[in-house]
């Protein structure tokens, strides 16, 4: 069994974008195959082919989502501990080499998004940050090469 960690917006945002795809995105599909199938001939309709793809897709994406939500942990502040770099924890870095700082938020692979500062604790920087104290320093293979990240402090 496979967990994974979200905080109660994130498992929000699965909920929402399940239920959408049960009702309008099957709706969709439905009215798409419907209309192919009104053109005639299906083993030569290339319309018909890609409706019923599609909705094999959305069947499967409905199916992954709902994996998802039925091993789901929800993770709330209250949980948090600060002592190292954990999920759901925001963590201030130095870049050694460029002198630059930045906060993320580690979170699971279905709630990144850089644009948010928030990065996946499974990606190459996520992991080499997790178990790390403040003062510390994380050594990172990244595609660039190797970045030295000093941990400057954690918060929730």
């Amino acid at each position: 069994m496979n967990v994974t960690y979200l905080t109660q917006e994130g498992h929000d945002r699965l909920k929402a974008e399940v239920d959408e795809l049960k009702t309008n995105g099957r709706q969709e599909a439905a009215k798409a195959i419907a209309e192919a199938r009104e053109k005639g001939d299906l083993s030569e309709n290339a319309e018909y082919d890609a409706a019923k793809n599609a909705q094999g897709m959305l069947e499967m994406r409905i199916n992954e989502l709902e994996k998802v939500l039925a091993n789901v942990r929800i993770l709330s502040a209250s949980d948090m501990d600060t002592t190292e770099v954990r999920l759901l924890t925001s963590v201030t870095i130095l870049n050694k080499k460029t002198g630059k700082e930045d906060t993320f938020q580690l979170v699971s692979e279905s709630e990144a998004d850089l644009k948010s500062k928030k990065i996946s604790a499974s990606s190459p920087i996520g992991k080499g940050l997790l178990g790390k104290k403040p003062g510390e320093t994380a050594f990172i293979i990244t595609p660039a090469g190797q970045v030295e990240f000093k941990i400057l402090n954690i918060s929730i």
